[in-house]
């Protein structure tokens, strides 16, 4: 039974671990998930770019999707990541994250086709056509070379499913942008790290985070301080997390998070080719930065 996804707080965009003979390594997995918990994180996205989608089969969806919901054990929603070449494979990998118990999806335009804006909206309709789940939207024009805009959304509103939107454009005035258009009608959440506190202090409802992989109690520290208007607080960690924030906005991404998440006893290195793990230079300076941060870690209050 899906449970109700409130589209605030912050949510991870979890990895995939993998083991030295390249399987889910699903007992890492289940263990990152709790440390997840244990800070208070709000919801929880499996199979995303950070989690290696475009590398991971159908079926290893479905096994980390059952992992997630066994141990969330409904604590807070699991939200399976959809992208797709196809209209036809994304319908499908809605409905079959439905079936299995999803509580949400976040659903990204088409790839490796750069789509026309009538193309994007009647990608995005046709999809929350065929599902019941709620639907989180990720624009990330940066990446994915799709810009969905103000007046794409007023297309999308029609569709009650559709609430909520990661906000990865890295123009911090879309969000103001659509507040004005939209009020409280989706949900925003910012999805750059860099940017976090700042798209928090503009009024975006939650954050959909890299490096909380790695460190989940600093990330829910400064979403509940923002929220509690202790600024001066937030600011001072955010300052410090930032050599590490930087980390989620490179293209290896992938490497350089699984190695805090390594770091910090949550995570493991392995990466499913073509990605390689780090060597050499940048894997030292990597975890230069890594240790100088955590040798200076900040001690967290109580919020």
């Amino acid at each position: 039974m899906a449970i109700s996804v409130p589209w605030k707080g912050v949510y991870p965009a979890l990895l995939t671990p993998f083991t030295a003979d390249d399987e889910l390594d699903l007992p890492l997995f289940a263990k990152n998930i709790l440390a997840q918990l244990d800070a208070g994180v709000h919801g929880l996205i499996i199979a995303g770019s950070l989690g290696e989608v475009s590398t991971l089969t159908g079926p290893e969806k479905l096994s980390l999707l059952e992992k997630a919901l066994e141990t969330t054990n409904n604590r807070v929603p699991v939200i399976m990541n959809v992208a797709e070449a196809s209209t036809r494979e994304a319908v499908r990998g809605a409905r079959e994250a439905e079936a299995n118990g999803a509580d949400g999806l976040m659903l990204l335009p088409p790839m490796r086709y750069f789509a026309d804006s009538r193309e994007t909206v009647a990608f995005f309709k046709t999809i929350a056509q065929e599902t019941s789940l709620p639907i989180m939207i990720y624009n990330n024009p940066v990446d994915y070379k799709i810009m969905t805009t103000v007046a794409m959304f007023e297309e999308l509103a029609v569709l009650p499913n559709i609430r909520a939107v990661k906000e990865s454009t890295r123009d911090l005035t879309n969000i103001a942008r659509m507040r004005n258009a939209f009020g409280d009608r989706y949900s925003l959440l910012g999805g750059v790290d860099t940017l976090a506190l700042e798209a928090l202090v503009s009024g975006a409802d939650g954050w959909v985070a890299g490096l909380v992989d790695a460190f989940p109690q600093e990330t829910v520290a400064i979403y509940e301080l923002v929220k509690a208007g202790r600024i001066d607080e937030a600011i001072r960690i955010y300052r410090w997390f930032m050599p590490l924030l930087e980390l989620d906005i490179q293209p290896k991404l992938v490497q350089y998070i699984k190695l805090a998440a390594t770091a910090t006893g949550i995570g493991s290195e392995y990466v499913r080719a073509p990605r390689l793990t780090l060597e050499g230079e940048e894997r030292e300076r990597v975890l230069g930065i890594i240790e100088a941060a955590l040798a200076i870690r900040p001690e967290l209050q109580t919020v």
